[in-house]
């Protein structure tokens, strides 16, 4: 994790790609495909936005939106039952108690989601969850996140449609800012699962992990804390061309981090903790085989990314782990697979 740059950048302006038949069967197997009383297009009928400010005052770049009363007495029940959906496998006794305390509309970024704040009027605890429009890189994305990571994923899919849960953490950019001046042995745990975070992000190709595109979770420990990195933005699944591009250290907004690994670890540690993680896909993969064969059967036969773009990561790939075997990869999938496949092997063999 020693080689950084800060010239590539990845692609800003992201194709979407609608959910085809396949992946939708693939959805509905592993119960994902769910009808939804609400679509997205729906929640844009909204008359009336404020920009929501942070505690400090500071704009968090969303828009609180406003709705007819007429809009409000459909819409609103329909987002709590699909809250239920979400979390209760559609209980709807939860619901007596539960109700739409805001919706948040974001104009930056690709997927433009609606951030759904639902409050428990008992206690006024409240929790959120996301309506975006349904991108087969997302989800991918969302899948391989399931699949792949420490933690499990909770989404919903219907026609145009994405519902996904709230994934709790501290924003990378502000844990960087506010979070970092801890005690060496917090900060060396910290160098410890960035270097975890980055093996999961290459292993399964998942780019743009820049700061505020994952959260921190903190747990508090019998001596210090335990630190777990979670992306939270799967719009960049196999899409780019460049190799640096899932590879989270490359990324400037994360320099910081690549420096505290640079003080603490030295080459022989990250190489184990590198190891570690392999170690831990794999028992993850062994346990979910059918299912990721399944995704990667539908993935390998679709087009998720610009044609120059596949050559290009096939080509950067083969390079890497100096093989000629991607240049019969013809789409992001059957690199991912490749990919796959020489990732793990490797790690057996060390």
């Amino acid at each position: 994790m020693q080689e950084q740059s800060r010239e590539d950048v990845p692609s800003r302006k992201k194709f979407f790609y609608p959910i085809i038949d396949p992946l939708r069967k693939y959805l509905v197997k592993y119960d994902r495909e769910v009808k939804l009383p609400v679509q997205y297009a729906d929640l844009l009928r909204f008359n009336l936005h404020t920009p929501l400010l942070n505690k400090d005052g500071t704009d968090t770049l969303w828009q609180t939106v406003y709705y007819d009363q007429s809009e409000m007495r459909e819409l609103y029940p329909s987002l709590t039952y699909i809250y239920a959906l979400l979390n209760t496998d559609g209980d709807v006794h939860v619901m007596e108690h539960l109700s739409v305390a805001r919706i948040d509309y974001c104009t930056f970024g690709n997927s433009r989601p609606f951030r759904i704040r639902i409050i428990n009027r008992l206690n006024d605890n409240y929790d959120h969850f996301y309506i975006k429009v349904a991108d087969a890189s997302r989800v991918y994305g969302l899948e391989l996140e399931h699949i792949f990571s420490p933690n499990r994923i909770t989404y919903l899919s219907n026609e145009n449609t994405l519902i996904e849960e709230h994934i709790a953490g501290i924003p990378g950019d502000v844990f960087i800012s506010t979070r970092l001046a801890t005690t060496k042995f917090n900060q060396i745990r910290i160098c410890k699962e960035f270097v975890k975070f980055n093996e999961r992000c290459f292993s399964r190709l998942l780019g743009d992990m820049r700061s505020y595109n994952f959260v921190v979770d903190i747990t508090p420990d019998i001596e210090g804390n335990q630190y777990r990195i979670r992306a939270i933005d799967f719009d960049q699944q196999t899409y780019d061309g460049k190799r640096k591009m899932y590879l989270p250290h490359f990324f400037k907004e994360n320099n910081v981090l690549v420096t505290l690994g640079q003080k603490y670890l030295t080459e022989t540690t990250v190489k184990q903790y590198q190891e570690e993680e392999r170690s831990l896909i794999t028992h993850r993969l062994r346990m979910a085989t059918r299912r990721l064969n399944s995704l990667l059967e539908v993935m390998c036969d679709e087009q998720i990314a610009p044609q120059e773009k596949v050559v290009q990561l096939a080509s950067e790939l083969g390079a890497y782990h100096n093989t000629e075997a991607f240049k019969k990869c013809h789409t992001m999938g059957q690199i991912l697979s490749e990919h796959l496949n020489l990732i793990l092997t490797r790690s057996k063999l060390v």
